[in-house]
């Protein structure tokens, strides 16, 4: 055995060394012989009409006028605000309109609602909790859908507050 192993090593390397190769290079051969495919000619760019803006007595619209500071000012300091130190829940790590209500519970006198996640886990969930990716607070859970008041940035560093809902069924953000 000891000698069976090495001799038959060195018989497949012998055989493969040996081997006749002109199969493949005819076949190489033939292919760089081939003609080349024709490239498809780069499309026409078609030039775009251009317009010359001329503002004359207008205001700009990029410069803000003192009306609009004043209220980029209050804006930003009032209002509701999300909570920067609240430990984010795992349904808001979703976009509101993924989520999926699939039914209620109530248990121990309190109305749980069903919401099932993108990757298909069923999350349950009750009025206070927090899903969706704007700050959305689940304010009150019917038997057919979930209201939630969701924070969304203003523009001006402020926020608003904007209701959507989940709906039994079907993804809805309305």
């Amino acid at each position: 055995m000891k000698y069976l192993i090495p001799s038959l090593m060195i018989l497949l390397l012998a055989g493969c060394a040996n081997r006749d190769m002109s199969d493949l290079r005819s076949y190489v051969e033939e292919v760089k012989s081939r003609p080349p495919t024709p490239i498809e000619p780069i499309p026409q760019i078609k030039q775009s009409e251009t317009y010359l803006y001329v503002g004359g007595d207008r205001r700009n619209p990029f410069v803000p006028t003192e009306d609009d500071s004043e209220v980029m000012v209050t804006d930003a300091g009032t209002g509701p605000r999300p909570d920067p130190n609240r430990r984010k829940e795992e349904l808001e790590s979703y976009p509101l309109d993924s989520l999926k209500m699939v039914g209620t519970l109530d248990q121990n006198k309190s109305v749980w609602a069903l919401v099932q996640s993108p990757d298909g886990t069923i999350h349950r969930v009750k009025t206070g909790n927090y899903l969706g990716q704007n700050d959305g607070r689940i304010i009150s859970i019917e038997e057919e859908k979930v209201n939630v008041v969701e924070l969304i940035p203003n523009g001006s560093g402020g926020y608003l507050e904007r209701q959507a809902s989940l709906t039994l069924g079907e993804r809805d953000s309305s």
